[in-house]
């Protein structure tokens, strides 16, 4: 009589609405039994079906509160619900009445969700990131694909897993491995004409050797000794790579020479013939934190180069040649990728070839009567005989011409990547194994035949050693060697503490 009587007096079309949403079966949750001691005022909705009325707020439907809706990162106003709806819940004591709400909205029923003619629920078909389903917008799915489209597309709420891209692969400057194997070659050459450098042609080309590939060879390790600092992983592979190597092959080198009929003699701290380098590096390295926060490292070490002339340092530990070489390091070591690419410009090519071509000519009219131990980077003035004025002159004059030469070296090797490219990736195997062939040569009196003091025999020798550069630089003698110049040391140091 109640709902009668209000029906009279509110508007036709509104009533006729109240009535529709009453009657509708498809509206109303199925009837949930009451429990005996309900009272009369704490049963269900209209006929004890359990629905609410009147209707919270969250069962009008409307852009503002339909859970499919909502842009990512959208807020709810303020005194609104932006929650979807869940399960429906068991019947419970009534709940107050929302505020009421404009004409026009849609109720969206509290009980299972009504079917689409398709055969598709309401609330499973695709939507759109605006709650428009897919199949009702133009150029969405075709009537029919909703079911199909639906299974298929993950929920909308479900992040999808991010997967990092794994950090590509550094990959390797073949210009530098270029270098390496040109100079390397060059070590082995120059090594094998020492037993006939009383010709002048060895002796040219000794002089002209000795210019540039020592010094060459300390810059480019100084260039990659740029990122080096005092941490217990660097601290151990300087110990793997260049101590333990280092006490291998000088006791490698005795029992050697000891086996070819030289008496035994086993000195650890005064490294013998090629082995200073490691000795050389290791300190140089070490030194790396020092140059690295100096405001002007290049004029410091050419100065302790310069003054180091003026005393007699020893051999031990190499300390004669790692103040003899330093700015050479140290200049490596302050050098950037964008000075490698100025010289890769034409005109200086031109100059360097130039100055290369230059330079062989000053060795040819220089090396009969030149001496050789300022080209070994580690005799002091008194050594040579020289006055302070002239032994600053010469380490003075010596330097800028190293300098010029590495340059121009650096200038015309290939950038790109060569059939050498790979070879010069193994050059360290190469510097400690090729005194092995070298001084059985030497001890056998191979390098002694007459005709090999001319220009034919450096043909001949300086082909024979480009060949054992290769040799020595091949992947498989890095396998056959590796147990010994790269022993696996795991067992020698400890843990890093977790604290």
């Amino acid at each position: 009589m109640v709902f009668t009587s209000w029906c009279r007096r509110v508007p036709r079309p509104l009533a006729k609405l109240s009535v529709l949403l009453v009657s509708d079966t498809r509206f109303s949750p199925p009837a949930t039994p009451t429990p005996s001691s309900a009272g009369p005022d704490e049963g269900g909705g209209p006929a004890n079906t359990g629905a609410r009325w009147p209707l919270p707020e969250e069962a009008f439907w409307s852009e503002r509160t339909d859970p499919h809706g909502a842009l990512p990162g959208d807020q709810p106003a303020p005194g609104t619900s932006a929650q979807p709806a869940g399960p429906a819940q068991p019947a419970g004591p009534a709940q107050p009445a929302g505020p009421a709400q404009p004409a026009g909205l849609r109720a969206v029923p509290a009980g299972p969700p009504p079917v689409d003619p398709r055969g598709v629920p309401a609330d499973v078909r695709p939507t759109s990131p605006r709650g428009v389903p897919v199949d009702a917008q133009p150029g969405g799915a075709a009537p029919g694909e909703a079911g199909r489209v639906a299974t298929e597309e993950r929920p909308l709420t479900q992040a999808e897993p991010k997967t990092e891209a794994e950090p590509a692969k550094r990959k390797r400057d073949p210009f530098l491995d270029n270098v390496k194997f040109v100079l390397i070659a060059l070590v082995v050459v120059g090594h094998s004409l020492v037993p006939t450098l009383s010709a002048d042609s060895s002796r040219a080309l000794y002089v002209f050797i000795y210019t540039f590939h020592m010094p060459l060879f300390v810059l480019i390790s100084g260039y990659l000794s740029r990122n080096f600092w005092n941490s217990n992983a660097k601290t151990n592979k300087l110990v793997d790579t260049f101590l333990v190597p280092y006490v291998i092959v000088e006791v490698g080198y005795a029992a050697l020479r000891f086996s070819l009929g030289q008496k035994w003699s086993l000195t650890i701290i005064d490294p013998a013939w090629l082995n200073w380098y490691l000795l050389a590096l290791l300190f140089w390295r070490l030194s790396t934190p020092v140059w690295k926060r100096m405001k002007y490292p290049v004029p410091v070490a050419i100065a302790i180069y310069l003054f180091a002339g003026f005393s007699q340092i020893s051999g031990d530990f190499s300390m004669d040649r790692f103040f003899g070489l330093l700015p050479f390091f140290v200049i490596g070591l302050v050098m950037q990728p964008e000075h490698f690419e100025l010289l890769n410009r034409r005109w200086i090519k031109i100059v360097s070839v130039f100055t290369v071509i230059g330079a062989a000519a000053v060795a040819i009219y220089i090396a009969p009567r030149a001496p050789l131990d300022p080209f070994y980077f580690k005799h002091s003035f008194q050594d040579m005989d020289l006055s302070w004025y002239m032994g600053l002159g010469l380490r003075t004059g010596l330097l800028v011409c190293s300098l010029a030469m590495c340059f121009a070296v650096l200038a015309l090797v290939p950038r790109s990547e060569t059939w050498f490219s790979d070879l010069g990736t193994r050059t360290l195997y190469c510097y400690l194994l090729h005194g092995i062939p070298v001084l059985i040569a030497k001890e056998m009196g191979w390098l002694e035949f007459p005709w090999l003091h001319g220009p034919l025999g450096v043909l001949a020798i300086s082909s024979s050693c480009f060949a054992l550069a290769i040799i020595l630089c091949l992947p498989e003698t890095r396998t056959v060697f590796k147990w010994v110049l790269e022993p696996r040391l795991v067992w020698l140091y400890r843990r890093p503490s977790r604290s």
